[in-house]
C-alpha cells in the first residue's frame, strides 16, 4: 500500500485529503507543520507527498527541497491556491511534479496521485534496468576470445530472441548465473523481474512455500498470505540455479507449473496464473542424473529446449589474460588502488594451473592479489598462494599432446604479445610452422596484441 504525507496548515483540508486518499486505497500521514513534516520523512518511507504552498511556518518549496534532500526520489504534488499559480509552476521548475489548485475536485486528486506514483514507480525501473546493464549483466562483460566462449555469445544472442526454456550446464564457478541474467535482459522480458532461487540453498521443507506462497491460515503462523517467488517473476524470467537439487516430489509439482502455467498457493483455492520464463542451470549432468532416476525424464525435456553449455576455465585458457585484466580493472576501482599490471612470470603461472575453481576461483585470485598488492605490479608471489593440487585424470598422449601445444602456443604468444618473429625466434620453429599450429588450435596472435596494449 502506497504511503501519502500530507502537509498543509488547513485542518479541514487536511480531512478532506485523507478521506479521499483512504477511499482510493492510499495509506496516509497528514501534518500542519514543516518541522514535524521533515521529523516524519526521516523516521519513515513515503511514496509521495503533497505540500501546501504557503504553510504558516514556511515555504512549501523550501518544504519541498528539504524532504528531496532526505528521500531523494520522493515525487512531491504542489497545493496552492488560484491566485498563486505561478509560485506553483516556480515549484514544478525545482522539482515538483504537479499542482492541484485549491479548490480541488475529489477525483482529480486521486487522478493526478495515481498518475505520479505510476510514472515514479516506471522511472525507478528504469534506472534499476539502467544500472543493471551498465553493471555485470551485458554481452560486453562476457569476456573471452576463445571459441568456445564466442558460440556461447552466438547461443545467448540467439535464444534471447525466442521465448523458450534455456538449460545452462557447466561447473561450478563457470558463469551460469551471469549468461542467466544476460539472457533476461537480451530478452523481450528484459523490462520484467528476474528472480533467481539456489534451490540447494532451501529447504526441501521450505521449497514448495517459497516458490508458491501461501494464504493466511495455511499452517501454523500463517498470518497473512505470502506472494511465491513464481508469481512474484509473472511476465519476467525465474532462474532455477542447482536444479539438480531439487527433491523428486518438487519436480512433480514444478513440471505441472510448466505445463500449465498456473498453480494453487498452498492452502489457497484460488488458481494463480503466471506468465513467466524458465531458465535452469545445473552443474551436474542432468542427463545422467535421470539414467540414475534421481531427476524426472518429463521435466528434463521440459526445460531442456535450449541448452547452454558453458566449458570449465582449463579449457579456454586464452581467455585468462583478458579475465585477469577485467578482475585487475575491477578491483582496482572497488579498492582505490593503482595496481597496473600483472608480471609476466605471474601471468604464466596463471596460464599453467588447471583452475578447479573456474572463472570464481580466479576472480578470487586476482582479488586476493590486488589487495595485497603494495606495488604497481602484481608479481608472480601474489599469485595462487596455495593453489588447490590438480586432480584431472591421466589423459591419452594424443590429449596431452595436443593440450601441451596449445597452452605452449598461448603462453609463447603472451610473453612475445602476439609478435610472430619474435615467437619464431625464441620457439626455434618456422613462422610457417606456427601459423600452421595457431591455425591448428583456433587461436588468433592479434587477440594477444590487444591484450598487451590493455595491460
Amino acid at each position: 500500500m502506497h504511503h501519502i504525507l500530507v502537509v498543509d496548515d488547513d485542518q479541514k483540508i487536511l480531512q478532506v485529503i485523507r478521506l479521499r486518499l483512504e477511499s482510493g486505497g492510499y495509506r496516509v500521514t497528514t501534518t500542519r507543520h514543516a518541522d514535524s513534516a521533515l521529523e516524519l520523512i526521516r523516521d519513515q518511507s513515503f511514496n509521495l507527498a503533497l505540500i501546501d504552498l504557503k504553510l504558516v511556518d514556511g515555504s512549501g518549496i523550501e518544504l519541498m527541497q528539504q524532504i528531496k534532500s532526505i528521500q531523494k526520489n520522493i515525487p512531491v504534488i504542489i497545493l496552492t491556491a488560484y491566485g498563486t499559480i505561478n509560485n506553483a509552476v516556480e515549484a514544478m521548475q525545482k522539482g515538483a511534479y504537479h499542482y492541484l489548485t485549491k479548490p480541488f475536485d475529489g477525483r482529480e486528486l486521486l487522478i493526478q496521485v495515481k498518475k505520479c506514483l505510476r510514472e515514479q514507480a516506471l522511472s525507478l525501473e528504469i534506472e534499476r534496468l539502467r544500472k543493471l546493464l551498465k553493471g555485470t549483466y551485458t554481452f560486453k562483460n562476457i569476456i573471452g576470445r576463445s571459441r568456445q566462449m564466442k558460440k556461447i555469445l552466438e547461443q545467448v544472442t540467439l535464444a534471447a530472441e525466442t521465448d523458450s526454456n534455456v538449460c545452462i550446464e557447466g561447473r561450478s564457478g563457470t558463469g551460469k548465473e551471469l549468461i542467466a541474467k544476460t539472457l533476461h535482459l537480451s530478452s523481450s522480458r528484459r523490462n520484467g523481474p528476474f528472480i533467481a532461487v539456489n534451490v540447494s540453498a532451501i529447504p526441501e521443507t521450505l521449497l514448495e512455500n517459497e516458490l508458491f506462497g501461501h494464504v493466511k491460515g495455511a499452517f501454523t503462523g500463517a498470518d497473512h498470505d505470502n506472494k511465491g517467488l513464481l508469481e512474484a517473476a509473472h511476465n519476467g524470467t525465474f532462474f532455477f540455479d542447482e536444479i539438480s537439487e531439487m527433491p523428486l516430489s518438487m519436480q512433480v509439482k514444478l513440471l505441472r507449473v510448466l505445463e500449465e502455467r498456473e498453480f494453487f498457493p498452498l492452502g489457497g483455492q484460488k488458481l494463480i496464473k503466471i506468465d513467466v520464463r524458465i531458465i535452469a542451470a545445473s552443474s551436474k549432468n542432468l542427463a545422467a542424473e535421470v539414467s540414475e532416476g534421481r531427476f524426472r525424464e518429463d521435466l528434463f525435456y521440459r526445460i531442456h529446449v535450449i541448452t547452454i553449455e558453458l566449458p570449465p576455465l582449463c579449457e579456454r585458457k586464452e581467455d585468462i589474460p583478458l579475465l585477469t585484466i577485467h578482475f585487475l580493472e575491477k578491483f582496482n576501482t572497488e579498492m582505490s588502488k593503482s595496481v597496473r599490471e600483472i608480471s609476466r612470470g605471474a601471468m604464466q603461472k596463471l596460464m599453467s594451473y588447471s583452475w578447479p575453481g573456474n572463472v570464481r576461483e580466479l576472480e578470487n585470485t586476482i582479488e586476493c592479489a590486488v589487495a595485497l598488492a603494495e606495488n604497481p605490479v602484481i608479481t608472480e608471489e601474489l599469485v595462487l598462494r596455495n593453489p588447490t593440487p590438480n586432480d584431472r585424470p591421466f589423459e591419452p598422449w594424443k590429449n596431452a599432446k595436443e593440450e601441451f601445444e596449445r597452452q605452449y602456443l598461448m603462453q609463447l604468444l603472451e610473453i612475445t604479445s602476439g609478435n610472430m618473429s619474435q615467437a619464431a625466434k625464441l620457439s626455434g620453429k618456422y613462422r610457417a610452422d606456427l601459423y600452421a599450429l595457431l591455425r591448428k588450435y583456433h587461436i588468433n596472435p592479434t587477440d594477444y596484441r590487444n591484450t598487451a596494449s590493455q595491460a
